[in-house]
């Protein structure tokens, strides 16, 4: 056998891994694409997901459904619907999983041993996920460039001033929802205080369909 002839084969064989290395990159790389879309939460981490993707794509000023299946009279009080409309933003733009919570995810979803539906996660599960504290999760140069105070002057033109801490300063979170309708926190003892559209009343809110708490929130 000539040196041009042992060449060949050898040539075809390096070829080929490179093809399947360029594959497997390119793969890679649209799968990550998709790891950033509500769609892959929805079909591939588990059927309690399914109920969100729905609040992600309804349509701000028309009704839709929060994750639980009640009513909403207006999509935009679902701040997963707003954000997605005004901003692009995605799962991942809130949602920041460290690689512990995506394994133990990944195994409780192998197993079946998880709640539906999925317990309600506050800011302080989204703080702790991003690495950051309090207001930096909403109030950042990302999303709502503004301190506290600038809140209040924004909203300082209606007759109850809702960034106004009467009693105590609150988490956005108590207030503003992803999936479900946001609620005035507020009304709750000040019955004057406007309701925005698609935002609900905390009595409201307390007739909804609760998450069932998972054991151990209840120990």
């Amino acid at each position: 056998m000539s040196e041009n002839e042992t060449r060949r084969p050898r040539k075809r064989w390096v070829t080929a891994v490179a093809v399947v290395a360029v594959v497997l990159v390119v793969a890679g790389a649209g799968l990550w694409a998709w790891h950033e879309q509500p769609s892959f939460c929805s079909a591939i981490c588990h059927n309690p997901m399914d109920p969100y993707l729905p609040t992600y794509e309804a349509e701000p000023g028309q009704p839709a459904a929060d994750k639980w299946g009640n009513e909403v009279a207006d999509a935009a009080g679902m701040m997963a619907a707003s954000h997605r409309a005004e901003n692009g933003d995605t799962c991942m733009s809130c949602h920041v999983p460290t690689l512990g919570e995506q394994i133990s995810e990944g195994m409780t979803w192998v197993s079946g041993d998880y709640y539906d539906p999925l317990s309600e996660r506050d800011l302080d599960d989204l703080t702790a996920a991003r690495g950051v504290e309090g207001d930096e999760f909403c109030l950042n140069e990302a999303c709502h460039n503004y301190t506290r105070e600038e809140l209040v002057e924004l909203t300082s033109d209606r007759a109850f001033n809702p960034h106004v801490a009467q009693h105590e300063e609150r988490e956005c979170s108590d207030c503003h929802k992803a999936h479900r309708s946001s609620v005035m926190v507020c009304a709750q003892c000040h019955t004057e205080a406007e309701i925005p559209q698609g935002w609900i009343s905390p009595v409201e809110d307390a007739m909804l369909l609760k998450p069932i708490p998972m054991e151990d929130e209840t120990e």
